[in-house]
Formats: C-alpha cells, structure tokens, sequence
C-alpha cells in the first residue's frame, strides 16, 4: 500500500465508509494509474450546513455539494524529509451523496467509491474544465471503479 488515509469524521450521517474502504478504493485508483509514489490523504465527512459554507467561500456557491477537493502544494524538499507526499484534503458531505444517490437510483456504496474516486483525482492535478479533459477524467473513474466491482456511473440514473 502506497498511501495513508486519515479520516475525520464531523458529522452525523446515516452511513459513512470506514478507514479500510476508503483506503481501498484510494490505493486502487492509484494503481490504475501506475502511481509509484508514497501518498497520504486527509478524509473529512461534513454536515451540510458546512458543506454549504466551504462552497460559499471556495467556490461562491451558497448549495452543499457532495466534494471538495483542496490540493497541497507542498516544497520538494518537505516532501523528501516526511517520506510521503501529502496530496490534500478532500471533504465530502454524506448528507448530499445520500441524496444524490437515492436520485440516481445507485448504490450508496457505489456513489461514495465514484465521489472519492473524484476527489483523488483532483488532488493528483485532474481536472474537468473541457470536454476533452471530462472525458479523461470520466475514464479514470470508470476504470477505477469498474476494478472495484462498481458499475459505470454514468450510464446509471
């Protein structure tokens, strides 16, 4: 395993992923992308009523949202001394991936795996502000979600 996972768990939702799973789900997009380097990543699920401030001030938008992701940009020379690289902090409001997946008739599981997925590849530097760059993006997650056993999100819903 090429990555840490520390989760921070500051809300109280109906059902949330433990350390393992998204461990799992982590180390398995990074091995879909031949990643050799040594990662950690900070987990944090949310209420909504954060959600909807960290969106507000991030991103100007006054809605909860199911991910954000806040990359680190951390000096080469950190890096060397700590032994891993710290890609970020990715947060994530249960309360709205719940919702959501109801919506869309997929499995909370499922939703979950393709929304942290998400917001790893982000952190990696993957982004979808084009229709060539969503579609990389898009077949990142598939590939990596299809590993672990979970359906094509985008064809559900």
């Amino acid at each position: 395993m090429n990555v840490t996972v520390e989760i921070s768990n500051d809300c109280n939702a109906h059902w949330i992923p433990d350390g393992s799973r998204c461990e799992n789900w982590i180390q398995t997009t990074l091995d879909c992308l031949a990643v050799d380097k040594i990662y950690s990543v900070s987990l944090r699920f949310v209420e909504e009523s954060e959600s909807i401030e960290l969106n507000h001030h991030y991103r100007s938008k006054h809605t909860a949202t199911n991910v954000l992701s806040f990359p680190t940009d951390f000096p080469e020379n950190l890096i060397e001394q700590l032994g891993h690289e710290p890609l970020g902090d990715i947060v994530i409001c249960p309360y709205v991936v719940e919702q959501e997946a109801d919506s869309q008739g997929k499995t909370l599981e499922a939703h979950w795996a393709h929304l942290l997925i998400h917001g790893l590849l982000h952190l990696l530097g993957y982004v979808h502000d084009s229709e060539e760059n969503t579609t990389f993006m898009e077949n990142l997650e598939i590939k990596a979600l299809e590993r672990l056993g979970f359906p094509n999100p985008y064809l559900i819903g």
